[in-house]
């Protein structure tokens, strides 16, 4: 369900220092997105939020990746926050994309740019990345398929009638690093969902099962070791020496 928020909920912008980014899709939509600075670092998180609320909904995320050691684009996709249209399986493709075109347009390369997906927006995070060449993918609470999904809530019909974001069919083209990170007490998408895709996944792969963790409350239930993970995970990646030879600034 996506969600437009009061005014009052954007003020979590100046506890991140955000910057307010508007981008144009080939479609013609505008978005709304949020940039945030990293520090000394050459690495950016593209972040593509889940299926509820927008983007202010994810503030204490967005401060312990930038606390780990990367630079943000954190993306609303249309129809959510202040971004106009509505919501499409292929219009939160096309989003993605017009955020990763703008990365590349401000100096990044891709080999500096983390896809980092959470629930819905993990198959975003897939898709994108299996056509564009990308530092890393970052899975938070991933799924193989709304197919698969839709079998919990209705075995039968469920499968009939609901289609796409499927990420099992796309993950074997991925070739950057992943890491999937999962609540073992996930019932929303239960945890058998990322194993699953992990299995389906090339190397190199890694995976964390946050214990007690949901699927709403995977962050607060890991706890600092949010973001000692994301910091060795960014640490394991090809030096910005192999990748590009310099840093270059945030967004």
């Amino acid at each position: 369900m996506r969600v437009r928020v009061s005014q009052s909920h954007w003020q979590a912008q100046g506890l991140l220092s955000a910057k307010d980014v508007w981008l144009e899709t080939h479609d013609g939509i505008r978005i709304h997105a949020w940039s945030v600075a990293g520090g000394d670092t050459d690495l950016v998180t593209l972040y593509l939020h889940g299926n509820g609320g927008n983007i202010t909904h994810r503030c204490w995320q967005l401060h312990e990746i930038a606390a780990a050691g990367s630079s943000i684009l954190a993306l609303d996709y249309r129809g959510y926050g202040r971004s106009a249209g509505a919501p499409t399986e292929r219009g939160l493709y096309r989003d993605a994309e017009a955020a990763y075109g703008y990365l590349l347009k401000a100096g990044y390369d891709p080999t500096q740019v983390v896809l980092h997906g959470e629930s819905m927006g993990t198959a975003v995070a897939v898709d994108l990345g299996s056509r564009r060449s990308c530092a890393a993918l970052v899975l938070e609470a991933p799924f193989t398929s709304a197919q698969d999904l839709a079998r919990i809530a209705s075995p039968v019909i469920g499968p009939l009638i609901v289609r796409g974001f499927n990420s099992r069919a796309k993950i074997g083209r991925i070739r950057s690093p992943l890491l999937i990170i999962h609540g073992d007490r996930d019932r929303i998408i239960p945890l058998r969902f990322g194993r699953a895709l992990f299995t389906a996944a090339p190397e190199p792969k890694s995976l964390w099962i946050v214990p007690a963790a949901g699927h709403n409350d995977l962050i607060n239930a890991a706890g600092m070791d949010y973001r000692s993970r994301l910091i060795s995970f960014y640490k394991s990646l090809p030096s910005k020496e192999a990748r590009t030879g310099r840093i270059r600034k945030p967004v």
